[in-house]
């Protein structure tokens, strides 16, 4: 996978697993990050994920929570790749909920957010 492979810039936290559930952390955040995941099949690599489980992931206060206060979506999306922005602050684990295939979860601070 491609976010795995690139080299890690400084302030980014940068996650993988062979599927889920499962819980990353906890990592201290503060601003705005750009969130990009990537999720692939090793017996199919050119799987678009459309008819699968949506790979769903959240940053939150406590390990394995999904919901609540201070819960933030990371990605929810039925395909190989996405990218979103959002904020994060203070003690958060990265959470993967659903997710049936290998993935990468790859947060980068914004400059200036």
């Amino acid at each position: 996978m491609s976010l795995v492979r690139a080299p890690k810039q400084r302030g980014e936290v940068l996650v993988s697993g062979p599927g889920s559930p499962e819980a990353h952390g906890p990592y201290v955040f503060h601003g705005r990050y750009t969130v990009r995941f990537e999720q692939a099949d090793p017996e199919d690599p050119r799987q678009t994920f459309a008819g699968q489980t949506a790979f769903v992931a959240y940053a939150a206060p406590q390990q394995d929570q999904a919901d609540g206060p201070g819960v933030v979506r990371l990605a929810r999306a039925a395909k190989r790749t996405g990218t979103t922005t959002v904020r994060l602050d203070g003690r958060l684990w990265v959470n993967v909920s659903f997710g049936d295939f290998p993935y990468a979860l790859r947060l980068t601070p914004v400059r200036g957010g």
